[in-house]
């Protein structure tokens, strides 16, 4: 039994930001930090003031996280980023909206004072004394503070104050991760109401003090306890008053949704995933009703979720292809119109969308990488639109004249016929590498649409049906997008976004067979025609050869392509491993070709060199980030193993981006998670000389001063399945639909109760329905039995101690 939180994030759209460029706009992002991590970077869009991002995220994380901010930054070439805002949304905030907070929220100034984090180690005990009782208070360590000074750490000290009595410990100079062990004695008055204060502050020799954040402990509540020990989180100092500045900076759209889940043992949903695989096996051919019921007790809302989640499971039990090709005969028989086929947002068309991504995103990646490359390093500027030309932003040609408007607009073609060229050649040249599994999907649809729809007229509605999944849900979005589906780190500048966009467009020509319907919708894509009449030839030719797979070859494939594992992941990394007593400085760094795979994190000199393994997977025991302080750079993770000796060793590797680091620490901590050994706690610093970075202590292989953050990941397109998980969420979306299944119920067996589930044969026979309300109400009670309950509320001063 195990408790699992994750948070759906989507960041829309902001709106009526400020200007920080002196062009009167911004170049505006978004960092997502949870607890004062940062997790995420959005993409920069460049020169707005409303801009649109529509990037969306699951994180995974413990239950007990406090809250997540969205930080709105102007990207600077020059200098560091502006800080445009903020808006920060509290654990309970989130779960106080049953469906998750969605809308506008305005941002609010970044004030210093509450950028506070950090938590503090106390022990507070009640003591006998000859007059009266003691109060003692031991301040023993605090980690994680905020850094305050430019060295990237700071200089803190706690100040203790009760009933006017101010006493505060020494200073640890360079620390965020201080270490005191001083102990103060107050006498207590009998019935006396005030609080014991703790505030943490980073010593400043020139400037004021800097504020790191406090504590209030009821003195009271701890007369009864008599004696308390734990981590107190750090909270801002809410007496100052807030300068009322909502909606001056602008305003976030965002979609936030927290998912807390008490996932059971296999042998429970074990009940369940038979009954939903017997429904997929019989197909057609028998009494299955709970798929189509499951779609028709599905909102729109939630579709996709609920498509996603079945279609996992049903990846994980080997029917992936069988599940989909239910879903197209039960779309085909309600489908008389063959231009609205596969067109709706059905249980079908989400299906298959999250399908494609979830066992092709690979193969994606490999058609169209190196078109996108070559589009983002060519920054051209193409347009074919003639009420859109600027010829202005075109520059001059050999001759030092404008161009004309014709001339922009043939380059344009010349451009866009090379590209769409490109794509539809690699397209053609890569049957052999789309994974079996989506080749014998799409067999599967090819003959489903061919047997409803056989008539000579209908000749293009079988290719048409797998190119609105192919090009139109799949190839299109990510040319149009690519930072949506991690083809590029970034958005396209002014300049080149509009060639996405329009080879999107024409590879939906393509796909839709160059019908005149597409082509009359935007009259100016005509000098493409040439290419997309000839791309409907290559199309088509392609798609006959990637359905033309029997079954032993499917096999076959399969077999050969489960041999060429790919990746966890891989891309370039710079590392450095510790040696000697000198400086660890950022140029020791040297840059390799890592791959990660689920047996070892191995390098080599370029991605086609002979790999070496440098950590095997089982004795990895920790990932974990690097303070900035420790190389000068905030993108650094280590990573904590044991070599063949049993000794302990640490790797170093830096990364480019915030975004790099997270993925990276999201895969290592995915691989590793059922390894024996894994650390509790660890050194975010570096041993340097004699003494650690970070907490300063003396001990190499002492305890660490900060707790690790092992189960902090990253959702990924290929992540292992969770087969228990999928179950789980399957079994809660049933749970907010019995009603109507109920209603169903009563339907079918002619008025029983409801909460009464026919077992008798003398009575109405157990159908599928009706084994479906009994496995949801034992399910039900195996939820209610365990000892799991919800996730734990914390106070916001007393946490219990975590080591």
């Amino acid at each position: 039994m195990a408790k699992r939180s994750s948070l759906y994030i989507r960041i829309v759209e902001g709106k009526n930001l400020p200007a920080k460029d002196i062009t009167g706009s911004s170049d505006p992002y978004c960092i997502v930090k949870v607890d004062n991590e940062p997790i995420i970077r959005t993409a920069t869009v460049w020169k707005a003031l409303c801009p649109f991002w529509g990037e969306e995220y699951q994180v995974h994380l413990p239950p007990t996280f406090h809250a997540v901010a969205f930080y709105v930054m102007d990207e600077d070439a020059l200098s560091r980023d502006d800080v445009i805002g903020k808006v920060c949304l509290t654990r309970d905030t989130i779960a106080s909206h049953p469906k998750g907070f969605s809308g506008w929220a305005h941002l609010t100034e970044v004030d210093p004072d509450e950028e506070v984090q950090g938590e503090i180690h106390l022990r507070l005990e009640v003591r006998p004394g000859a007059r009266a009782c003691r109060l003692r208070c031991s301040v023993l360590e605090a980690r994680d503070l905020a850094p305050k000074d430019r060295n990237g750490a700071s200089d803190p000290f706690i100040r203790v104050r009760y009933k006017g009595r101010t006493q505060e410990t020494s200073i640890v100079k360079k620390s965020c991760y201080p270490r005191w062990n001083e102990t103060f004695e107050f006498e207590l008055q009998e019935g006396a109401m005030e609080a014991l204060c703790l505030e943490a502050w980073d010593w400043d020799l020139v400037s004021r003090n800097d504020f790191l954040g406090k504590v209030v402990i009821d003195v009271q509540r701890l007369r009864v306890a008599q004696q308390e020990e734990g981590w107190f989180r750090l909270q801002p100092d809410q007496s100052k008053s807030r300068r009322h500045d909502e909606g001056n900076l602008g305003s976030l759209q965002l979609e936030v949704r927290l998912r807390d889940e008490t996932v059971l043992p296999s042998s429970y949903y074990q009940p369940l995933v038979h009954l939903l695989c017997h429904e997929v096996k019989l197909g057609m051919q028998g009494p299955g009703q709970l798929i189509p019921l499951i779609e028709e007790t599905s909102s729109t809302e939630c579709r996709q979720d609920v498509a996603t989640n079945l279609l996992k499971l049903f990846l994980g039990q080997g029917l992936a292809k069988d599940f989909l090709d239910l879903l197209f005969q039960l779309e085909l028989s309600r489908t008389s119109e063959t231009n609205t086929l596969f067109r709706s947002n059905s249980l079908a068309s989400k299906s298959m969308e999250s399908f494609l991504k979830v066992a092709g995103m690979q193969y994606l990646h490999g058609v169209l990488v190196p078109i996108i490359n070559k589009v983002f390093e060519e920054k051209k500027y193409v347009e074919l639109d003639p009420s859109k030309v600027e010829v202005k932003d075109v520059g001059c040609s050999g001759l030092h004249r404008p161009q004309t408007e014709a001339e922009v607009l043939e380059q344009s073609a010349q451009t866009l016929r090379a590209h769409l060229g490109a794509l539809l050649s690699a397209l053609s040249r890569s049957v052999r590498a789309c994974p079996a599994v989506v080749r014998a999907t799409f067999r599967q649809l090819f003959r489903r649409v061919r047997e409803r729809f056989p008539g000579a007229q209908h000749e293009n509605v079988p290719f048409i049906a797998v190119t609105s999944f192919l090009c139109l849900r799949f190839f299109s979005p990510a040319i149009m997008s690519p930072k949506l589906f991690h083809l590029r780190e970034r958005h396209a500048d002014a300049r080149t976004s509009r060639t996405p966009l329009l080879l999107a467009k024409a590879v939906q020509n393509v796909g839709n067979m160059d019908t005149p319907a597409s082509r009359a919708k935007e009259a100016w894509m005509e000098p493409l025609q040439p290419t997309v009449r000839q791309g409907v030839a290559q199309l088509k030719d392609f798609i006959t050869k990637l359905v033309d797979i029997e079954e032993k070859d499917e096999l076959d494939l399969q077999r050969t392509l489960s041999l060429q594992a790919p990746p966890v992941k891989e891309g370039p990394l710079f590392i450095h491993r510790t040696k000697g007593k000198g400086p660890l400085m950022s140029s020791s760094f040297k840059k390799l070709y890592f791959s990660l795979t689920t047996e070892a994190l191995s390098f080599a000199k370029t991605p086609s060199s002979k790999k070496s393994a440098l950590i095997k997977l089982a004795n990895i025991r920790a990932a974990e980030k690097v303070e900035e302080k420790s190389f000068g750079s905030s993108h650094v993770m280590q990573v904590i193993y044991t070599d063949d000796a049993g000794r302990p060793q640490t790797a170093y590797l830096q990364c480019k981006c915030v975004n790099e680091l997270n993925q990276w620490l999201s895969a290592l901590r995915k691989v590793s998670i059922n390894n024996t050994g894994l650390l509790g706690s660890y050194h975010p610093g570096v041993f340097r000389g004699d003494k650690w970075s970070c907490c300063h202590q003396k001990e190499k292989t002492g305890q660490g001063c900060d707790k690790t953050r092992s189960r902090v990941t990253l959702q990924e397109w290929n992540d292992p399945l969770d087969h228990d998980l999928e179950a789980q969420l399957i079994y809660q979306h049933l749970l907010g639909v019995e009603a109507m299944l109920w209603e169903r119920h009563r339907e079918l067996s002619g008025g029983a109760e409801a909460g009464t589930v026919p077992t008798s044969p003398g009575k109405v026979p157990e159908d599928s329905l009706a084994r479906l309300l009994r496995v949801l109400q034992d399910l039900r009670e195996a939820h209610s039995s365990s000892p799991a309950g919800s996730p734990p509320s914390e106070p916001n001063c007393l946490l219990e101690l975590q080591t």
